[in-house]
Formats: structure tokens, sequence, C-alpha cells
């Protein structure tokens, strides 16, 4: 059988899929309260860093939030007005 191509998400479906999970819903709702390191992000989730890291790449890849390093320390925040399109389509 021929395996079909993996088709590319577009940046609607890509913000749906990293709303979907709640942990990252989570994440969001803690960096509402402006910036904070990812292993501040972390800390409340019981799973090792890298696998939380995943989420905060996903996050990322979907334009909800962007990261910067300061030294060794990751700093995530909000990245505002990405959500737009899912609003939009929303409404």
């Amino acid at each position: 059988g021929s395996s079909m191509p993996k088709p590319r998400l577009s940046n609607i479906d890509r913000v749906y899929v990293a709303l979907s999970d709640p942990t990252r819903r989570a994440v969001l709702t803690k960096l509402l309260e402006g910036p904070s390191t990812c292993s501040d992000l972390g800390r409340p989730f019981s799973m090792a860093l890298p696998s939380f890291m995943q989420h905060i790449d996903m996050l990322e890849d979907a334009g909800l939030i962007s990261s910067y390093k300061t030294g060794r320390v990751r700093i995530c925040k909000l990245t505002v007005g990405k959500a737009k399109p899912a609003e939009e389509w929303i409404k």
C-alpha cells in the first residue's frame, strides 16, 4: 500500500493541536501572569524536563509563545495576537 504524504499543518491547525493538551493550556495560563523560565513552568508537572520541553517546542511552533536564552536559562513568554486565526475561526 502507498503511504499518504503527511499533510503540512496550517497555522490554525498547529494552534488547535497545541491547545488540545491540558499541559500546554496550563503553561499558557501561567504565562498570562508574565514571562517565566522553562524549569519554573515545568515544575508543577510530573514529567522529565525533556518531555516537558516537547510541549514548549509545540507551543513555540504554533506561534503561541516565544523563548529566548539568558545564559543557561530559557525564558518563555506569550506571543500576543498569534491565536487570532483561531479566535476569528471560532467567531
